[in-house]
């Protein structure tokens, strides 16, 4: 025993390991210090590439983030191009691959603003805008003398001066209120404030940038907003071939989010300004399909977007769709197979190929089509990782793709893909050498045949110091989402080498519902949110104890945050096989996270509608944890982040309350300055030793050894 606490201990503090000088288990120091290496943004002459690196830091004031210069040859190390304090966003280039721009705040800046660097002539980049409200997302037109770039404004500025008069009044106000008069309110961890995201456009060397959707009818219209991003907005603007004008992205109903799907739509408005004009989408303000990701292929013939179709589903797969231009016209809808959602893509130099990232079980990777949407298929199979942040060019004669790679048991790096061969070549390696000290055993996958006859598919990993001899516990974990998928890739939040240690075997399983098998297993959850991937969940379980010798089926743990908090709310309410339970951010009665939320109608859709009609959607009363509270015996470390409005405090108070009057063992986590997830370098490394010292409590010491330390512990 005091071995095993010896190792916890110098686990949790990022001390040495006790044994030997080889690899050694991850800590958290290890996994919160890692570079964090960026997605590359690949120069228009296929030469070269800027990545942003970030060197973290448990105090965000020592953090430090700056852009490196990366040759796509591989040919030399990479270039730190900055080297301030504040850190840079957003860059592009422009289009002689001379230059870059991007955001950042320097000294005398009130709010971001958009820096030109001219890389041949080097110097110091230069400030381009001075926005009173701030600058970000800068690009550049196809003559390389203006930048577009989006700004959140007032509602009603005219142009910057009105901004700033409109500002100084707001500050000058004596009281202090939020006041609405529809939906939405919130947004993930902030209220709405009085902002809309606007598109400006600057002209290199004039003093003021031109609002080009100021006095539009587009901007008055209560709806009005952008692609919605945690926290945010935005508009997502390319410039068109000719730079007479600009396509961007935005709603016009978001004002509908308490009763009606909402989407968004591709807008062109002239580079000089006026009002916008639609290009997809339909008269009616109804939610229909949502276009985003809008880009010009190379030879300017076409126009490719995303489009979200619109059905009876709450979830529903994103095609690519290649319109003519400059009529808008759709013309060619690519769907990859099995209606596989398309994550990002990269047009061919010669525009005519494209090229795609998507899910595909616990991995991103890469497909290619012909622009008129024949032969789609897989460019190379991959059996480990993720690729992510496509960005392509020219060299030569032949196409040029660049990636960020991860894996379960390696960071993300800058790498190029070979279209040829298959596979990748590194071309950054900033994490190499600190990964190179870890015990990190890869994934291993698994598949099983579900209740319902689908194909489900699972993910262990082995503790650090693995002993096949030894006899192991299993905690289960859950993800989040639940429209996403457990990948095989370098997770910062649940990251699985870390909660797995040297004593914990950890399984991730995508139940149905998860992305990367197809459309219809993400759409089967809908009217069995809980239950149904619940046994998926479980019988993943049984069927890793029946498969791996080294498991301990007597020692069972289960746990997630957001969606997966959910499931470790029903888990409480559905079954006694686990000797304990971890929910962050997980909700516990399906009507309160209705009534609160940031989010409601997908949620009503998704049970069949509103709440108050239980007696005709019954799935609100046979799914919703906390009517069957009286069954509840578990143990359970409960934790939230009291900014959180996705699953707002309400919900895990109201958890909370039950599990006290129940008398149930728990331990309630609230940290009052973090949102739906925990991001704070102090507040990481507190909550995984958290769960770390609950899943040791609970499953390496006997039932009864636990309750005793229980007992014994006084709360903090």
């Amino acid at each position: 025993m005091l071995v095993r606490s010896l190792a916890l201990l110098a686990l949790l503090l990022g001390l040495p390991a006790l044994a030997g000088d080889g690899p050694r288990p991850i800590t958290h120091e290890d996994l919160w210090l890692m570079p964090r290496v960026g997605q590359p943004e690949i120069s228009p002459d296929g030469r070269q590439a800027i990545v942003e690196v970030t060197q973290p830091a448990y105090d965000s004031d020592e953090q430090a983030s700056h852009l490196w210069l990366v040759t796509t040859d591989g040919s030399g190390p990479p270039r730190q191009l900055t080297f301030a304090r504040s850190r840079e966003s957003g860059v592009t280039w422009s289009p002689d691959s001379r230059r870059i721009a991007f955001t950042t705040r320097r000294d005398g800046d009130k709010a971001s603003q958009v820096y030109v660097l001219d890389l041949v002539a080097g110097g110091e980049a230069e400030r381009v805008t001075s926005v009173s409200t701030g600058a970000r997302a800068p690009r550049f037109s196809p003559d390389g003398n203006r930048i577009a770039f989006t700004s959140d404004v007032p509602p009603g500025a005219m142009d910057d001066e009105d901004s700033a008069r409109l500002l100084e009044e707001e500050s000058a106000r004596k009281h202090e209120v939020y006041t609405y008069t529809g939906f939405p309110i919130r947004n993930w961890d902030r209220w709405l404030p009085e902002r809309q995201p606007r598109l400006l456009v600057q002209t290199l060397g004039e003093d003021a940038a031109i609002d080009l959707l100021a006095g539009s009818e587009l901007v008055t219209l209560p709806g009005y907003g952008g692609r919605s991003t945690p926290g945010g907005s935005e508009l997502d603007a390319v410039w068109a071939p000719d730079g007479e004008s600009l396509v961007f992205v935005a709603t016009r109903n978001r004002d509908r989010a308490a009763f009606d799907f909402t989407n968004t739509e591709l807008w062109q408005v002239p580079a000089t300004g006026g009002e916008p004009q639609r290009l997809t989408g339909h008269d009616s303000a109804e939610g229909g399909d949502s276009w985003g990701a809008p880009a010009f292929s190379p030879d300017g013939a076409s126009l490719y977007a995303l489009r979200v179709p619109r059905t009876d589903r709450v979830y529903n797969a994103a095609r690519l769709v290649r319109l003519d231009w400059p009529s808008a016209e759709p013309r060619v809808e690519i769907e990859l197979p099995e209606a596989r959602a398309v994550l990002e893509y990269s047009i061919s130099p010669d525009s005519r190929e494209v090229f795609m990232l998507a899910d595909d079980a616990a991995h991103v990777k890469l497909f290619r089509a012909d622009s008129r949407g024949r032969d789609i298929r897989l460019a190379f199979d991959m059996d480990s990782g993720i690729y992510t942040g496509l960005s392509g060019a020219r060299l030569g004669n032949r196409p040029l793709l660049l990636a960020s790679f991860q894996s379960a048991v390696s960071p993300p790096e800058v790498v190029r893909l070979d279209l040829r061969r298959g596979g990748h070549q590194a071309l950054t390696r900033f994490t190499a050498e600190r990964v190179a000290e870890l015990d990190l055993q890869p994934v291993e996958n698994f598949w099983f045949e579900n209740a319902a006859g689908a194909q489900v598919h699972s993910m262990l990993v082995r503790p650090a110091n693995f002993d096949p001899e030894r006899r192991y516990p299993l905690f289960v974990m859950m993800r989040g989402g639940p429209h996403l998928n457990s990948r095989d890739y370098f997770f910062l939040r649940w990251n699985y080498h870390l909660l797995a240690g040297t004593d914990v075997v950890v399984l991730m399983t995508n139940y149905t519902g998860s992305t990367g098998f197809g459309e219809a297993f993400a759409q089967a959850i809908q009217g069995d949110p809980l239950a149904g991937p619940a046994e998926d969940i479980n019988q993943a379980a049984d069927e890793a104890i029946a498969r791996f010798d080294f498991i301990d089926g007597e020692r069972q743990c289960a746990g997630g945050a957001s969606y997966g908090g959910h499931l470790a709310n029903w888990m409480q309410s559905a079954t006694d096989r686990y000797r304990c339970l971890v929910s962050h951010a997980g909700l516990v009665n399906l009507a309160t996270q209705w009534a609160t939320s940031d989010v409601i109608y997908s949620r009503e859709v998704n049970l069949g509608g509103p709440p108050w009609l239980d007696e005709e959607f019954p799935v609100w009363l046979e799914q919703n944890p906390i009517r069957f509270a009286e069954n509840w015996q578990t143990p359970v470390l409960v934790t939230i982040g009291k900014l959180d409005y996705r699953v707002p405090l309400a919900n895990v108070l109201e958890y909370w309350s039950a599990l006290q009057r129940q008398q149930i063992e728990s331990r309630l986590l609230v940290y009052p300055k973090e949102n739906h997830w925990i991001l704070n370098g102090h507040n990481s490394r507190h909550f995984y030793g958290e769960v770390t010292d609950w899943l040791a409590r609970w499953l390496l010491e006997s039932p009864e050894e636990a309750m005793e330390t229980a007992e014994a512990e006084p709360a903090q």
